[in-house]
């Protein structure tokens, strides 16, 4: 791409970057289509976008936009995801934009053999990601009648005076709490420990609110997983085990992918504005 075709006034915006030359033509791209930029064996995915939508002035006021992120991130997996149908691709965030040709074939002169290993290193792989859930209320009411000691109170709340059992309740409830919250601990290190033997590597990252996930539970874990393509079925297969032990205690699972592997691609965070 030349700097005339990423117009005037003009950036480069970055999708991804792989080792084999793929074909995006045919995906729709943030702006213009898609193109290639080859560099010394490198293949940079690439759009002209404006200054104007894409510069720091604008993305920042667009970033505010849920609107605007939702539909732009979509197509931006959506490119990169075609790219990945042909082999492992080094991701970049929404908004990775160069300011010349140059500026972008200078940063894969400078990176080029850090991006060579990396995508060494993810070939043959592809990233997965696990989202735990639970329904606090339910795990409380299946705990109550698994554990011997609740049950217990449960007899001497029955049998008591009704001063004494909102007592003994009180301490039922309590008791509750910390089980519910040991219970969670365990059973979410289980399954990371699991999924973790099964895979790569892993990573935890952070823990999404409500407003976020749109659900009625909480989050409880939230991991991704490098699994080797032909290991894929033993992974799919723990998920599957863990939805058919736990599905009357209130916990539920999101295990979904195959993604652009954001979380194992340090370069990923090296951002736009070169």
């Amino acid at each position: 791409m030349s700097d005339a075709e990423s117009g005037e006034k003009g950036l480069i915006y970055l999708y991804c970057v792989t080792d084999r030359e793929p074909a995006p033509g045919h995906v729709a791209g943030i702006a213009k289509a898609p193109v290639v930029v080859c560099h010394h064996g490198l293949y940079a995915v690439v759009s002209a976008v404006t200054g104007e939508e894409f510069g720091e002035e604008g993305l920042k006021k667009h970033l505010s936009d849920f609107e605007w992120v939702k539909v732009k991130a979509n197509i931006h997996n959506k490119v990169i995801e075609g790219v990945m149908e042909a082999g492992a691709v080094v991701p970049f965030k929404l908004g990775t934009v160069f300011k010349t040709d140059a500026n972008l074939r200078g940063w894969l002169e400078k990176y080029e053999e850090e991006l060579k290993d990396l995508l060494s290193e993810l070939d043959g792989k592809e990233e997965w990601g696990l989202k735990l859930y639970c329904d606090i209320g339910k795990l409380r009411a299946f705990l109550g009648t698994q554990d011997k000691e609740v049950a217990q109170m449960d007899k001497e709340i029955g049998a008591s005076s009704a001063g004494k059992g909102f007592l003994l309740k009180k301490k039922r409830d309590e008791l509750l709490d910390v089980l519910v919250d040991k219970k969670l601990n365990e059973y979410g290190q289980e399954m990371y420990d699991r999924l973790c033997a099964l895979s790569m590597r892993a990573r935890i990252n952070k823990l999404l609110p409500r407003e976020v996930t749109e659900r009625n539970d909480d989050m409880i874990l939230n991991a991704a997983f490098l699994v080797d393509k032909n290991e894929l079925g033993g992974f799919i297969n723990a998920t599957n085990d863990f939805k058919d032990r736990f599905s009357s205690s209130g916990l539920s699972f999101d295990c979904t992918g195959p993604w652009p592997p954001y979380n194992f691609c340090a370069l990923s965070e090296k951002q736009h504005g070169r």
